[in-house]
């Protein structure tokens, strides 16, 4: 277990797969201003351990992956526009480091995922949801705006028009409806939840991960429309996939008819 400076925030290596845990149960996982930076320090932590292969972040319990900020410390640390750009930074910091890893990270999603917690959510690559999952954004019904960081994430992947209307009722999504407008990615029964994840990041770690980074990181580049796109990064991409020892792994073990043992090099 890594020492992230509070329990909030439980981060570990199991084989291949760093977990992460929101741990606030009693809160449903409400996201605090100390737990914000101990998640960046985790996502830190996975991105320079060669071991891991994949990230999966979850909530503790069975009630939420994230309700959310936590709103008792609104008074403290968002009373008014200057405090609350403090907040933000530290929040916006987090996301940003969460997106940069260049490994695949899975959102494994029970019960509620609201507001802020949606917008962790968000920073995966892939969302699992249990069919008790509920989606949403109350930022109308609290008179606060969602993060531009936020609303982007959510654009991108389920469009302006449906953004929209999230932000707007400020209505609660099931899994179901959440997995029809491609919010997430599989809705799965409760006790299905787990063996589905790391059945997923099973298949992931079988597979190269020089080449699984050039994927995540090429698409990522296309969604940032052609305008803005690194093509150096990508041709670097693909020459270090080609230079590689597992891309002779690859082409040995399939003439050999067996399983390739990669080692990201």
């Amino acid at each position: 277990m890594l020492d992230l400076g509070t329990d909030k925030i439980l981060a570990d290596v199991r084989g291949s797969v760093g977990w992460m845990t929101i741990n606030n149960p009693a809160r449903r996982n409400a996201i605090s201003l100390d737990m914000w930076e101990a998640i960046a320090a985790s996502f830190d932590a996975f991105a320079k351990d060669g071991a891991v292969r994949c990230v999966v972040m979850h909530g503790a319990g069975d009630k939420a992956f994230a309700s959310g900020a936590d709103i008792s410390q609104f008074e403290q640390n968002r009373a008014n526009a200057e405090a609350a750009e403090r907040y933000a930074g530290i929040s916006l910091a987090t996301r940003r480091a969460m997106l940069g890893i260049d490994k695949p990270v899975i959102a494994m999603i029970r019960g509620f995922c609201m507001g802020g917690g949606l917008g962790i959510a968000l920073t995966a690559d892939i969302r699992i949801t249990a069919e008790d999952g509920v989606f949403g954004i109350p930022a109308g019904r609290l008179g606060i705006a969602y993060d531009i960081l936020n609303l982007s994430n959510a654009v991108k992947l389920i469009g302006p028009s449906k953004a929209k209307e999230i932000l707007f009722t400020a209505k609660r999504y099931s899994a179901a409806e959440a997995l029809a407008m491609g919010l997430v990615n599989e809705v799965v029964p409760v006790d299905a939840l787990l063996s589905t994840v790391e059945a997923m990041c099973d298949r992931i770690a079988e597979n190269a991960p020089l080449s699984i980074r050039a994927s995540k990181l090429t698409i990522d580049e296309l969604t940032k429309g052609r305008g803005d796109l690194d093509n150096g990064l990508i041709r670097g991409l693909i020459t270090d996939c080609f230079d590689s020892q597992d891309y002779q792994e690859g082409r040995t073990a399939f003439m050999e008819k067996r399983k390739p043992v990669f080692h990201g090099r």
